[in-house]
């Protein structure tokens, strides 16, 4: 069944397109692991809520946008698999210079439980 990693995390508007790039290069490393499909999305209308949002869930800063994530594997076992591998070889899968502080992303696994189409 097909699985999903979520990550939610804050980035400064500047560094809107270098994010895009540092998305964009670290998919073939993702593919050669099983992922099926990577999504990055761009917060764009995403209110300050009053109990809790998207800003507090990362500690956004001002001028950093919410984005949210998600990679789809073909099922759990290949989304574990690689993200042990990424693990335990850090340096064979390293991402150098991100363009946002990976110290208040947070992320998680998700197997779908309604999927219309």
């Amino acid at each position: 069944m097909t699985y999903y990693t979520g990550f939610v995390l804050p980035v400064p508007a500047e560094n809107k397109q270098a994010y895009a790039d540092h998305a964009t290069a670290s998919w073939p490393m993702f593919k050669r692991l099983g992922a099926l499909r990577m999504v990055e999305c761009w917060g764009e209308d995403v209110p300050h809520g009053e109990q809790t949002d998207f800003y507090r869930a990362t500690n956004a800063r001002e001028g950093e946008v919410p984005m949210f994530s998600w990679i789809e594997w073909p099922d759990r076992q290949t989304a574990d698999a690689a993200w042990a591998r990424i693990m335990e070889d850090t340096q064979s899968f390293r991402m150098t210079d991100m363009p946002f502080d990976g110290m208040r992303m947070f992320w998680g696994g998700f197997s779908p439980l309604v999927d219309e189409r």
